[in-house]
């Protein structure tokens, strides 16, 4: 027992493409931590993964579509006796160990997920460690938290939390999703420090992934918290306008001067811009309408359970 929460109350999601090298080590060392709910979800390996995995006599399913996102979402399907499952890269680069103390932390806090912040290690480039860092603070800023490491590969997440998960996403921005979902609708995301370890095998994250997963986040803007976004639009605008229609009445008052055409385009440029303060105070209470309804949703659930 882990603070009430049993280690089959967990299922360990493994995404894997062509990970032979690693995959029977990290199903060991979960195993030899007490965990044996284990689900290799692979993306088409053209070398021994699936037949490693198969060896250790752990399920292995063959995930529907392409990349890491379509295989959590196939995985979650065959997700049915436990109500928290573990995603962890087959890379053997997140240590098995930390798995108790995401458990304790999910009991502890009532978390809906766990973040395994990757705090130290010889895992970290400094391309790698820039990018996360500049990565997650672009998400802080879209969606108003203060997370430390939106991208880790290891987290412990609540079943029916990612039950509407729409998973519009693709590919590595999965996790930049789920966190989107969650933290949007109100739900609680704590994060512990953990290792990170130097993969094994090809390296499959590179720059311009990097640049995806970061158009990708104004996207989850736009689709989970549009206030950032419309405000980001909208200031530019306001400030352009204000501008524009100052110089024209400054014109106009010291020096007699009609300016028409500027006249107009500095009162439309404000017309946009204060349309997009006012459909970011609109979003604001959609939003916390939408967070209140969730929250009542799941109190009923309790009460039902």
């Amino acid at each position: 027992m882990v603070d009430d929460l049993p280690k089959d109350s967990v299922t360990i999601i493994i995404p894997t493409l062509n990970e032979e090298e690693a995959i029977g080590l990290v199903i060991d060392e979960f195993r030899s931590y007490g965990y044996n709910n284990i689900i290799v979800i692979d993306g088409g390996s053209s070398d021994k993964t699936v037949e490693i995995a198969k060896s250790k006599g752990v399920k292995v399913i063959s995930q529907e579509g392409k990349g890491k996102a379509m295989a959590i979402a196939t995985a979650l399907k065959y997700v049915v006796n436990t109500p928290y499952v573990l995603v962890v890269d087959g890379d053997y680069s997140y240590p098995a160990r930390f798995l108790d103390e995401m458990l304790k932390t999910m009991n502890k806090f009532k978390c809906d997920e766990v973040i395994g912040v990757r705090s130290y290690g010889d895992g970290f480039t400094h391309t790698f460690k820039f990018g996360n860092i500049i990565l997650t603070n672009v998400f802080n800023f879209l969606f108003g938290t203060k997370l430390r490491d939106v991208l880790s590969g290891m987290y412990l997440i609540r079943v029916d939390s990612v039950s509407d998960l729409l998973f519009e996403m693709k590919g590595f921005s999965i996790e930049s999703e789920i966190v989107a979902h969650i933290a949007s609708t109100g739900r609680k995301i704590c994060e512990i420090p953990i290792e990170y370890r130097k993969r094994l095998g090809k390296k499959k994250l590179g720059v311009r992934h990097g640049f995806r997963i970061a158009l990708d986040m104004l996207r989850l803007a736009y689709r989970y918290n549009p206030v950032s976004l419309l405000l980001i639009i909208s200031i530019p605008f306001l400030v352009m306008g204000f501008a524009l229609s100052s110089y024209v009445l400054y014109r106009y008052v010291v020096y007699g001067v009609k300016h028409y055409v500027k006249g107009l385009i500095g009162l439309g440029l404000l017309a946009v811009g204060v349309l997009g303060i006012f459909l970011s105070l609109l979003s604001i209470y959609l939003k916390r309408f939408e967070i209140r309804i969730y929250r009542r949703i799941r109190e009923l659930e309790k009460r039902l359970e």
